[in-house]
C-alpha cells in the first residue's frame, strides 16, 4: 500500500467502522428509550404491519368489552328490579288470600284492598325505574317496540349477544289479564271474595311468569359474564403477542450497549492511530 498525504485509507476504514458503531449505539439507545425493538415500519415493515393489525383488533376488543360491561350492568339492574317485583307479588298473595276470607268485615276488606293497591303501584314504580343508561328491559317500552337489546360480541362487529326484554309492566285497567308476564291489571282490586279469587288466579300465574323471566335474565347475564371474561383473556393474549413481536429485551439491549460503547472507544482510538500515519512522511524527508 502506497503512502500518500492525500489519501489515508486506514483512517477512512477506521472512520467507517466508528460511524457504524455510532449508528448501532443510536439504534440500541432508541430501543432502550422506547422499549421497542420495532417502533416503526422502517425497523421491520412486515412485523410492524402485523403488530399494527393486532393493535387494531385489541382496540376493537376494548369496545366489545365496554359493550359487554354495559350489558352486564343492564342485566344486574333488571334482575334486581325483577327480584323486587317477585317479592312484591309474594306480598300481594298474602293480601289476596286474606281477602278471600268470607268472615272479614267491610273495614278490614277496605284496608286489605288499600294495601293491595299500594303494592300494585310499587310494582309499576319498580318496572318504570329499572333502567341503566336509558335501557329498561322491564317496562315494555325499550327501543320503540323492539325490546331486545344486542351487544357487541366480536372485534368485527359481526356477532352479537342479546338481552331479551322481560315485560313486567301491569296490564291496563281496561284489559285485565292482558299483561305479558304480570297478568293482573293496574286497576285490580279486592272488593269481594269473587274478585279476589279471580285476582289470585292471575297472581299465581304472574308469580310463575316472573320467576321464569328472572331465570331467563340470569342465564343471559351468565352468558354475558362468561363472554366478557373470554374477550378480556383474548385481548390480553393479543397484547402479549404484539409484545413478543415488537418489545425489546432490555437486558439484552443493555449488554449490547456496553459492548458497543467499548467498540466505540476502540474505534476512536483506531482512528486516532490511523490519523497519525501521514506523520511518517515527515520522517522520510528529514536530512
Amino acid at each position: 500500500m502506497s503512502i500518500s498525504v492525500h489519501t489515508n485509507k486506514p483512517a477512512l476504514v477506521a472512520l467507517q467502522n466508528l460511524n457504524r458503531t455510532n449508528d448501532d449505539i443510536g439504534e440500541v439507545q432508541n430501543h432502550i428509550n422506547t422499549g421497542l425493538k420495532i417502533a416503526n415500519a422502517r425497523d421491520n415493515a412486515a412485523v410492524w404491519s402485523i403488530a399494527q393489525n393486532q393493535r387494531a383488533d385489541i382496540g376493537a376488543l376494548n369496545a366489545v368489552k365496554m359493550s359487554l360491561d354495559r350489558a352486564n350492568s343492564i342485566a344486574e339492574v333488571s334482575m334486581a328490579a325483577g327480584q323486587t317485583v317477585s317479592d312484591l307479588l309474594v306480598q300481594l298473595k298474602e293480601k289476596v288470600v286474606a281477602a278471600m276470607d268470607t268472615s272479614i268485615d267491610t273495614a278490614s276488606r277496605t284496608a286489605l284492598d288499600s294495601e293491595f293497591k299500594s303494592i300494585i303501584r310499587q310494582i309499576g314504580q319498580v318496572t318504570d325505574n329499572a333502567a341503566f343508561d336509558g335501557a329498561n328491559l322491564l317496562n315494555g317500552l325499550q327501543h320503540s317496540g323492539t325490546p331486545n337489546i344486542q351487544f357487541l360480541a366480536n372485534a368485527s362487529a359481526s356477532s352479537f349477544i342479546t338481552l331479551s326484554a322481560q315485560d313486567m309492566s301491569l296490564a291496563s285497567s281496561g284489559s285485565p289479564g292482558a299483561g305479558i308476564i304480570i297478568t293482573m291489571s293496574v286497576g285490580a282490586s279486592l272488593d269481594s271474595v269473587t274478585i279476589a279469587g279471580a285476582v289470585l288466579t292471575q297472581l299465581n300465574e304472574s308469580i310463575g311468569n316472573v320467576n321464569q323471566a328472572l331465570g331467563s335474565l340470569g342465564s343471559q347475564a351468565k352468558q354475558i359474564t362468561a363472554h366478557s371474561d373470554f374477550v378480556g383473556k383474548l385481548s390480553d393474549t393479543l397484547q402479549t403477542g404484539v409484545g413478543n413481536l415488537v418489545d425489546a429485551d432490555l437486558a439484552k439491549e443493555s449488554a449490547k450497549l456496553q459492548a458497543l460503547q467499548v467498540q466505540q472507544q476502540l474505534g476512536a482510538q483506531a482512528l486516532s492511530i490511523a490519523n497519525q500515519a501521514p506523520q511518517m512522511i515527515l520522517q522520510l524527508f528529514k536530512g
